[in-house]
């Protein structure tokens, strides 16, 4: 039997009891794609450990519509809560500010992506130290818009596999397609990051 569907079984078995061990047995995967996915302009201020705690009441509330209805698998049905949770979080933080926009330093020239300014932060995260401001603002700002010109469906599913780590079949699952076709996009746009990898680390080469 599958790991999806011997959560379900317990679930179905135990209900609301068999939750938090659960939801602590999916806590360091969830966590690492909060952290992943927080918007950079409050990192700072917001710890993934608090979104996963109110990630896990709404969690907890929901959960007789998931044993019921819900077709996915737990971790992908927990995971979508606690992005939601996340995005809520995002939403009352930014609510009274008039110009989120201004709050950023690292701006893009063009609409971005929130996975785009997911991975370009993470990325430039690890390639400068903070004491770098200048060039990780031009770094950041040329990842965005480079990352933005790959096909969306190819850079969500370099996000899932690389940089929140889930496997191929949660990537399917996630996005609605086959495990071949998210074999190949991700191969795909892993060489297309490579690229863009490639032309960051040369300036000379950014606009060719």
């Amino acid at each position: 039997m599958s790991e999806p569907d011997d959560d379900r079984n317990l679930l179905n078995k135990e209900g609301e009891s068999a939750l938090a061990g659960l939801f602590l047995k999916y806590r360091d995967r969830l966590e690492r794609i909060v952290s992943f996915r927080i918007d950079p302009r409050i990192r700072g201020r917001l710890d993934a450990s608090d979104v996963l705690q109110e990630a896990y009441l709404d969690i907890a509330s929901r959960l007789p519509v998931f044993i019921e209805s819900t077709e996915v698998s737990f971790f992908v049905w927990i995971r979508q809560r606690t992005l939601q949770t996340l995005i809520d979080i995002h939403r009352r933080h930014f609510r009274h500010k008039r110009d989120a926009g201004r709050d950023i330093r690292f701006a893009s020239s063009q609409p971005t992506d929130g996975t785009s300014l997911s991975i370009a932060s993470f990325l430039v995260d690890q390639a400068t130290s903070p004491s770098q401001a200048m060039l990780r603002e031009e770094e950041m700002k040329w990842l965005q818009e480079a990352l933005n010109g790959m096909n969306e469906v190819d850079r969500e599913v370099l996000a899932l596999r690389h940089f929140e780590q889930l496997g191929n079949s949660q990537v399917a699952e996630i996005l609605g397609i086959t495990p071949t076709a998210a074999s190949n996009r991700y191969l795909r746009a892993a060489a297309r990051l490579g690229e863009i990898m490639a032309r960051l680390n040369n300036p000379d080469h950014r606009n060719a």
